[in-house]
């Protein structure tokens, strides 16, 4: 009787060791990968997607931090979209997309293009063009704001004075603030986005290059029809890449306009630095969140399109 208990006993296990081993090599494969990202699967959804479910919640509610929020519907909304202060952010978000991301592309590409055929000093180069990346946007910010003071401290307005022609107020300026703080935010990113060009270049067959001039083809032809067409897939990131970046613009204008927080007038205010006065000035979380929403649905459309653009056009 023992020995057909103990029988008994191992039938499941030999049952279930019979159907891993009816499994095939795929099969385990992609059951030991769930099992590994299981993990990180579910510290992303605890980290990433239950404070933006949250955050539609909040939306939704009238809360300060000193009280159970209560529920609005669509209150916070219709104040936002009846503010003309959302409406001059709003404007000045786009702006800095609208800008921001063709200058520093043409620009970057001009640079990696020309830098690709540079052999002295190569990485020195490089290394220089990607320094200020790797600079915190705090000291960035903090250096580009005396260089655009009114003399006698400003290194800029005293360039212009030498030249004889009149100082600028550039930040103080509702006109001049929001190009005065695009220009450190092109050139921060400038570095990243020409390492990535000069990789896609590197990337091309020379082979490509060598068939076009012994066809007579020009740098200029070779250009718009080989290197071009050839970088639409790391053109196509950049571009969303740097528009995301644009639209998330907060540390270039927050410490450069610290005494007035979005310049004059609002006229440098995108729509993160909006949320955070709303949030941790004045305590509307509720408000906050709502305006969190249009920014999270702004930034989904963005990355819609380059699902689009990377399926249509590479």
């Amino acid at each position: 009787m023992e020995p057909a208990r103990a029988a008994e006993g191992l039938v499941p296990e030999a049952k279930s060791l019979r159907f891993w081993d009816r499994l095939g090599i795929k099969t385990k494969q992609a059951v030991w990968a769930w099992i590994f990202l299981a993990l990180p699967i579910a510290f992303y959804v605890g980290i990433r997607f239950y404070p933006t479910a949250q955050a539609f919640w909040l939306s939704l509610t009238d809360w300060n931090l000193l009280r159970t929020p209560r529920f609005i519907g669509l209150e916070n909304y219709a104040k936002m979209f009846a503010d003309p202060v959302f409406w001059k952010v709003f404007q000045n978000t786009f702006l800095y997309l609208i800008l921001g991301t063709p200058i520093s592309l043409v620009l970057a590409f001009f640079i990696a293009w020309h830098l690709d055929r540079v052999r002295f000093m190569h990485g020195f180069i490089r290394a220089l063009y990607f320094l200020p990346f790797l600079t915190t946007a705090a000291a960035m910010g903090w250096v580009w704001r005396w260089f655009y003071q009114p003399l006698p401290i400003g290194a800029i307005n005293g360039f212009l004075s030498w030249l004889g022609l009149a100082q600028q107020p550039f930040l103080r300026s509702t006109t001049q603030a929001l190009p005065a703080v695009l220009v450190p935010a092109i050139w921060a990113g400038l570095g990243f986005q020409i390492i990535i060009f000069l990789a896609g270049l590197r990337a091309i067959p020379q082979t490509y290059y060598e068939a076009a001039r012994i066809d007579g083809l020009g740098e200029w032809a070779i250009l718009r029809k080989i290197t071009l067409p050839l970088l639409k897939p790391t053109t196509v990131f950049l571009v969303v890449f740097s528009s995301i970046g644009f639209l998330r613009i907060f540390d270039q204008v927050y410490n450069m306009t610290t005494n007035d927080p979005g310049g004059p007038l609002n006229a440098t205010k995108p729509l993160v630095l909006m949320i955070y006065q709303t949030a941790f000035s004045s305590y509307q979380m509720g408000y906050a969140a709502a305006q969190t929403v249009i920014l999270f649905t702004i930034l989904l459309i963005v990355s819609l399109i380059q699902l689009y653009v990377m399926r249509e056009k590479t």
